[in-house]
Order: structure tokens, then C-alpha cells, then sequence
């Protein structure tokens, strides 16, 4: 039987991480270990920084590879952990709280990566603002009968519909068959402020291209076109942020690129072993992101025009609390049953 590897003390952002069972398998498939993935968050730590850094974040995490058990760990304990591992208290929809990881340097992101964190979802937050989303995020969902090319297309009518407002977005892979679209914006606004300039910028997308896009959250309305995802912004809704892995097979990443490279990419081509070398090749497609943040009140004017014109607020997610405005959360099959009732 082969020795068991030591642990070793890893030096990082001036801190010592401890890594223990640095060979056990965490990606199958490819043969990727615990040390891999350690390794690999070393190696794009400039670019995880910038999505990550100071903001409240949920850890996705295998501790015994992505085909053991898989938790989601929210609230970090006040024991057992390094004393400078740094944390931000968040608010959910239930008003509940938790004590969430946030990131201050590379360190504790190795720091979770040695506990088994495969998976890193960000709130769009800082930790000094963390009731004021600073970052609006686009999610492109590709539905049944569309495939990764009209995702792109669509990401093109969202670039379009930016440059019109003078706003740069900064897109990125999902990881899988998805793309999403990323932008700063000014930290003025609520929650529902955002979510709802989220659905302004979508329903013009969807103005645009009618015969590819759709804002429609039942599904059955969706038809063969790419969804746009506007409750990402809702408040405790999180994406897996620019360069983290994906818990799948392949070990993928959820890869910054340019618009120039967005037509021409294959998700496929960008994992564990292939983006360290891509950053160190070009760089981080998204090392302007903090260069600008944007004001949303004329996403949010679109959206006052909407309501005037009979599109007012769209269904929340169904575990979230029922909002004031918000349409009734049935399938419009169902509503339009004789015997449906809206009871709360």
C-alpha cells in the first residue's frame, strides 16, 4: 500500500495554509487531485481576486471528490478556523443571517480549497456594502432546441444594447453551455432596484430579438430560445464566479473572454490544466472590469416605462418571500384553469 502524503504548510498572501491528503482524487475522470485544485487556484489568483475579493461568498464543497457528497456551506464556524480568515455577515430572504467566507486575499480562497471547496459562488456585494449590489450580472440560459451558437448571438444583442447606454459589459463562459455577462455599477441601489434594471435590460434584449430571446420564467413559454436568467439578481442568488471550476467531469472553468474571442469559443477548451496557461499566455480577459462602474437609472427609467405600458414586476424564485407587486406564481397552464384561485 502506497504511503499516505504528509500535509504540508503552503505559504500564501503571507499566510500559512495548511494542505493535508494533497493526492486524494477529486476530479476522477482526468485523474485531478486535491493538489491540483489547490494549485490551480494558485494559479489564477489575480483573476479569482478580482471576482472574489471582498465579497460574501458560499462555498461549494466535495470533500471527497465531486462524485462523493457535495454541500453548500454558507455560515463559516467561529472554531477551528485560522484567526485571519475573514468573514461578512449577509441577509436572506427570510431575514435570517450567516456569517459567509470573504475572501480578503488569495489565502483564503487556498484556505477553501483545502476544505474541499470545488465551487465558488460570490454574492454581486462587498463586505462594506453588502445591501448594495455593485455588480449586475447577465445570465444567458440556453433552453431545449438552442445550442451554444445562440448564446452567443445573444450575448451580441446584449453587447448591443449596452454600447447604446455608453456600458461595456465583460462576458465569460459558464462553465458549461451558458454564457453570462458581467458589469460594475455604482453601489446606490437596493436589491430590488437591481433586479428590476435587470429586467428592463432583458426585456429589451428580448425586444430586439423576439425569435431568440425570452424573459419568460415558466417554462413552458419559454419555446426554443435562450433564456435570460433575471432573477440571478435576486438577493441570496449566486453564479459561480469568473475562473472557478465546475463540479463536472471535465474539470471546466468559468472563463473570462473577450468579445473578439466570444464568437470562436469551445467551453470545452477551457479547464483546470488549460487556464492557468491561457492567463499566463494573454492575461485576464477581465482586468478592466473595475475601471468603471456604471449608474443604473436609466435601466431603471426603461423600467418604469414598462410598468406604464402594462410589463410590470416579474415572478420571484418559488423560495423566496412573496414581494409586494409581484404577479402570482403559477403556471400561466394552471391560471388559466377554470377552477385556479390566486391564494396567497
Amino acid at each position: 500500500m502506497a504511503a499516505k502524503a504528509q500535509a504540508e504548510e503552503i505559504e500564501v498572501a503571507g499566510h500559512q495554509v495548511r494542505l493535508t491528503s494533497p493526492d486524494k482524487v477529486c476530479f476522477p475522470r482526468p485523474g485531478y487531485t486535491k493538489r491540483d485544485v489547490f494549485e490551480y487556484y494558485l494559479a489564477v489568483g489575480d483573476g479569482i481576486m478580482r471576482a472574489l475579493g471582498h465579497r460574501p461568498t458560499t462555498l461549494q464543497r466535495f470533500p471527497d471528490g465531486i462524485e462523493g457528497e457535495m454541500f453548500f456551506q454558507k455560515r463559516i464556524p467561529t472554531r477551528g478556523v485560522p484567526p485571519w480568515v475573514r468573514t461578512a455577515k449577509i441577509k436572506f430572504p427570510s431575514t435570517r443571517t450567516a456569517d459567509e467566507l470573504c475572501p480578503a486575499d488569495l489565502a483564503h480562497v487556498a484556505w477553501a480549497a483545502q476544505m474541499g471547496t470545488v465551487v465558488f459562488h460570490p454574492w454581486p456585494v462587498r463586505s462594506s456594502h453588502t445591501e448594495n449590489p455593485d455588480e449586475l450580472r447577465i445570465d444567458l440560459d440556453p433552453q431545449p432546441g438552442t445550442d451554444f451558437g445562440d448564446v452567443i448571438a445573444t450575448a451580441g444583442v446584449f453587447r448591443e444594447v449596452l454600447a447604446d447606454l455608453g456600458w461595456t459589459g465583460f462576458p465569460k463562459t459558464s462553465g458549461g453551455r451558458g454564457v453570462h455577462v458581467y458589469l460594475r455599477i455604482k453601489p446606490e441601489f437596493t436589491f430590488i432596484e437591481v433586479r428590476r434594471a435587470a429586467i428592463a435590460l432583458a426585456r429589451e434584449a428580448e425586444r430586439r430579438r423576439p425569435d431568440l430571446i425570452t424573459t419568460s420564467w415558466w417554462k413552458e413559454e419559454r419555446g426554443e430560445r435562450v433564456f435570460i436568467d433575471y432573477n440571478q439578481m435576486a438577493r441570496d442568488r449566486t453564479i459561480a464566479c469568473a475562473y472557478s471550476l465546475r463540479a463536472n467531469a471535465r474539470a471546466t472553468v468559468s472563463t473570462p473572454v473577450t468579445w473578439d474571442e466570444l464568437p470562436d469559443v469551445e467551453p470545452d477548451d477551457f479547464d483546470l490544466r488549460t487556464v492557468p496557461k491561457r492567463i499566463a499566455e494573454k492575461g485576464d480577459a477581465h482586468a478592466a472590469i473595475d475601471d468603471e462602474a456604471y449608474d443604473i437609472t436609466p435601466l431603471l427609467e426603461w423600467s418604469q416605462r414598462d410598468e406604464a405600458n402594462g410589463q410590470g414586476d416579474m415572478p420571484y424564485p418559488p423560495d423566496h418571500p412573496k414581494m409586494p407587486g409581484e404577479p402570482p406564481r403559477v403556471q400561466p397552464s394552471r391560471k388559466n384553469a377554470a377552477n385556479w384561485t390566486d391564494n396567497p
